[in-house]
């Protein structure tokens, strides 16, 4: 077969969640699969992170917006090379084009009622963009594609789709994230990455850790990624913590190449977000060694597991609890490394990108 992959964003040089997945699976199939052609449809950009291969060739399309980008750019290339199918990784899809689509729909969070504090210009273009196209493409869809048992309940249930059209694939986590001997719960800081999306519950797990502050001997300061300086003036202001300022490191937007060490340092890892289809960063600190405490909601027990830190995201309390816990009590905080340690074993991209080619698979044998 033809396969056409929709990979839009991944040569920017700050990538997101969607641009890994879709990129690692991109070089996995690269790697593994030499029986089908891929063509991978790319906007230009500074990190030019696959290379044309035999079965792999880089297309490059230039429109100014990604609007314009997936509506017109895409399916014109596609038709132009022929793809036998046409995989779109990111929620949307072009309206407009006969190519049978494969649709990976992370989540509906765009469709749920949402914090209106949230005032991110690109955020709230994003999420009418969605709201506008899904609908119109889902009936297209030969295979709608999910991250967790969570979401593939929550899409079945919310926007009636048959169940035989979606297909529940987890993610992965890059190989390098891995622990390191020596990995010791008497130091290092606790790594939060928070920022100005309401879901990330940056604001009570702000309200967590001033109260953990309070009660602790050591005072670990905390790592905070890619958050805005106002926002998080704000939120301080609002909670009167000012005296958490000084324990606050701030380096802004972290690359994925630096992370591991990161989580390799932290004494602990907060993943208190109030809803997520996957949760990436779970896997990535689980396999580095470094204990998470994370929420008991929508996907998160499901992929950290039963054994796992799980807290309500809503009470402050009970993550500042845990944080203590893990600093009081030797014997739970190391149970929580190994507990890390054997459930990132049951993820990996490998993994997900075979599943992957099992859909391309049954669609390329319908079409």
């Amino acid at each position: 077969m033809k396969i056409g992959i929709e990979a839009q964003r991944i040569f920017r040089a700050n990538k997101h969640g969607m641009d890994y997945v879709v990129l690692q699976e991109i070089l996995q199939l690269q790697r593994h699969d030499h029986e089908n052609e891929y063509f991978v449809f790319v906007k230009p950009g500074p990190d030019r992170c696959v290379e044309d291969s035999d079965n792999v060739h880089v297309i490059e399309l230039n429109m100014p917006t990604y609007p314009l980008w997936e509506q017109i750019a895409l399916p014109r290339a596609a038709r132009r090379y022929h793809v036998d199918l046409l995989h779109c990784t990111s929620n949307t899809a072009p309206v407009w084009g006969n190519t049978p689509l494969v649709l990976t729909l992370h989540d509906i969070i765009f469709l749920e009622p949402r914090d209106k504090k949230n005032g991110s210009v690109y955020q709230n273009m994003g999420r009418i963009y969605r709201r506008l196209v899904v609908p119109r493409i889902l009936g297209k869809c030969k295979r709608i594609i999910t991250v967790s048992e969570f979401e593939r309940q929550n899409i079945i249930n919310k926007l009636g789709i048959d169940e035989q059209r979606i297909v529940m694939i987890y993610n992965g986590y890059n190989e390098w994230f891995k622990s390191q001997n020596g990995h010791s719960e008497k130091g290092g800081y606790i790594f939060f990455l928070g920022n100005t999306d309401p879901k990330k519950n940056t604001e009570r797990t702000l309200v967590a850790y001033a109260n953990y502050l309070k009660q602790s001997d050591i005072k670990r300061p905390l790592l905070m990624a890619d958050l805005d300086r106002s926002y998080l003036d704000d939120i301080i202001a609002r909670n009167h913590i000012e005296h958490i300022r000084e324990h606050l490191s701030l380096p802004g937007y972290i690359s994925n190449a630096d992370l591991p060490n990161i989580y390799q340092n932290a004494f602990a890892f907060l993943y208190t977000s109030l809803r997520e289809s996957f949760g990436i960063p779970l896997l990535e600190a689980m396999a580095c060694g470094t204990p998470v405490i994370t929420s008991n909601t929508s996907s998160m027990p499901e992929i950290a597991g039963k054994d796992a830190i799980l807290v309500n995201p809503h009470n402050d309390d009970e993550i500042t609890a845990m944080l203590l816990k893990l600093e009081r009590d030797t014997a739970f905080y190391m149970r929580q490394q190994q507990v890390g340690l054997s459930r990132a074993k049951l993820f990996s991209w490998e993994k997900t990108a075979q599943e992957l080619l099992g859909v391309y698979k049954k669609v390329g044998k319908r079409s």
